[in-house]
């Protein structure tokens, strides 16, 4: 049962109201290009209701990506040729290590993993700042057997596990794995995490609706204007190429590398 702190979506301040689907569309067209969309979201849900519990604002958000995240991967699919012995096994597997994650996400301190999500956040950042040429075309000589089995275990178990356990940059570490291990260009990459990350929102969704956690007006509320962010990002990235997708991924990895650094130091000191 959700908590009394939650109100009702009509007991929903209109200017509190408009702020979150205006968070909620913005959302969607960080998350279209490059992932992290949970960024924006998810802070101004905590923000909005200070008072309520943290599972039932992570249901929904999770919710609204859904949705955005799905109508970016089918603009992406009509545009991008996709891999499709990678993604759709990724996507699978992404499905079931999601809702472990979820499922496991009460039990395991987020506070412990941080630190170590701060540090794959630096490399992440590094690599692509001193790497210019990573992402900006597609290597194909790298997509090997054993290199799209690697890619499908980080990203179908590893980064899904992460996303329903914690979430936030999911899909920009989805765009790195593909970018990283199978040589993609950060576009075709990135129309990659979309059906990915799709899969790890159906699997935590799941986990978050069973356990009566989501507020289901709010969050199709948010969704409605998630996709239109999300078919926005998707056609710039789409339009724009690889070059416009790197600019933004540095700048959503340091920007999330900063929230997450301002949190653990916040609770150190």
């Amino acid at each position: 049962m959700l908590s009394d702190a939650l109100p009702a979506f009509s007991d929903i301040p209109p200017q509190l109201l408009a702020l979150l689907l205006i968070a909620a569309m913005a959302a969607g067209w960080v998350d279209a290009v490059v992932g992290g969309g949970g960024l924006l979201l998810l802070p101004v849900l905590l923000v909005a209701f200070p008072n309520a519990p943290v599972a039932p604002l992570l249901g929904t958000n999770k919710l609204t990506a859904v949705f955005g995240t799905a109508s970016a991967a089918v603009a992406y699919a009509r545009k991008v040729r996709l891999r499709h012995r990678l993604v759709w096994p990724a996507a699978g597997l992404a499905l079931l290590g999601a809702g472990a994650g979820a499922a496991l996400a009460g039990a395991v301190s987020s506070d412990a993993l941080r630190p170590i999500v701060m540090l794959v956040l630096a490399a992440v950042l590094v690599t692509v700042i001193v790497r210019p040429a990573l992402g900006s075309s597609a290597d194909t000589a790298r997509l090997t057997p054993r290199r799209i089995a690697a890619a499908v275990l980080l990203a179908g178990a590893g980064v899904a596990f992460y996303d329903g356990l914690i979430g936030p940059g999911t899909g920009t570490f989805l765009i790195i794995a593909f970018t990283a291990v199978t040589g993609m260009d950060f576009v075709s990459a990135s129309a990659s995490a979309k059906i990915v990350n799709t899969a790890t929102n159906v699997g935590a969704l799941a986990v978050f609706a069973a356990n009566g956690d989501v507020l289901w007006a709010l969050g199709l509320a948010l969704a409605a204007c998630n996709v239109a962010g999300a078919q926005i990002g998707a056609r710039m990235a789409l339009r724009r190429g690889a070059g416009f997708v790197r600019a933004v991924l540095v700048v959503v990895v340091a920007a999330l590398l900063a929230k997450l650094a301002w949190e653990w130091l916040s609770g150190v000191l």
